[in-house]
């Protein structure tokens, strides 16, 4: 861990949900780097969440796993109060947990559109209120959606490209409540980027990558990067806004 003392989060706490692994992953990693003391949340992989944790710790920097499935209401805010039991506050959250099914109209589930709604769109609102009520002027909350909210170019991800595109105008909105506290919010819309639900050697990576001004995938790392920007004291004055990272995908 870097042990510079003028680490640009040093003395904040954050929270990361859907953390356990991929982009999540790494900007818990990152942000602790900063400084951030961080709360990751999971849902069903304990061990990746406590790797991330003791990969955290062993650098020398603070950070705890906690369960919530973010279809739960309820998790979530227990969540949010967890963190703050533990850290003593709240700065950062990253609305990081999401979902994708793709399938074509006549085939999508009710289920699936509820689910998609619950984990994109409704479990980013409860966290933000939670979290909100307890932020001092400088908070900061940060939301990954999808350069799909700009651009769907291929059949089935309707209801996936809706829920992103839900969150820009939740920020829209949302940042004219906390903008008189001092706090931000803004969404980081990503396009493809290399993991391990979509890698860079997959079946559509070929297809993807022929739609990009850039003929590559996103690392994990730049996503992180462009999330640090928007925690860190330097964008104060970045709000409402969608920052897009996607390699020229919507281009």
């Amino acid at each position: 861990m870097n042990t510079n003392n003028n680490l640009k989060l040093a003395g904040k706490t954050a929270l990361v949900t859907g953390a356990s692994r991929g982009i999540g992953a790494a900007i818990a990693h990152r942000l602790a780097s900063e400084g951030a003391a961080v709360a990751i949340t999971y849902s069903s992989s304990p061990e990746k969440a406590e790797e991330v944790v003791q990969s955290i710790k062993s650098a020398g920097g603070k950070a705890f796993a906690i369960k919530a499935d973010a279809t739960d209401a309820e998790a979530t805010v227990q969540a949010v109060a967890q963190t703050v039991k533990t850290f003593g506050g709240i700065d950062i959250l990253v609305n990081n947990a999401g979902y994708l099914s793709v399938a074509p109209l006549e085939q999508f589930t009710l289920a699936d559109f509820d689910r998609s709604v619950a984990i994109n769109v409704r479990s980013v609102f409860v966290a933000a209120q939670e979290a909100a009520k307890h932020m001092k002027e400088g908070g900061r909350i940060i939301n990954i959606g999808s350069t799909n909210a700009d651009r769907m170019p291929f059949a089935g991800g309707g209801v996936y490209a809706m829920s992103k595109s839900a969150l820009v105008g939740l920020v829209k909105g949302l940042a004219r409540d906390l903008g008189p506290r001092g706090i931000t919010i803004n969404n980081v819309q990503p396009g493809p980027v290399d993991t391990d639900m979509n890698p860079a050697s997959g079946p559509f990576a070929e297809t993807l990558k022929g739609l990009m001004a850039l003929p590559r995938y996103g690392h994990i790392d730049e996503i992180a990067a462009m999330v640090s920007y928007l925690a860190s004291p330097e964008a104060g004055f970045v709000t409402g806004s969608s920052l897009t990272i996607d390699g020229g995908f919507a281009a």
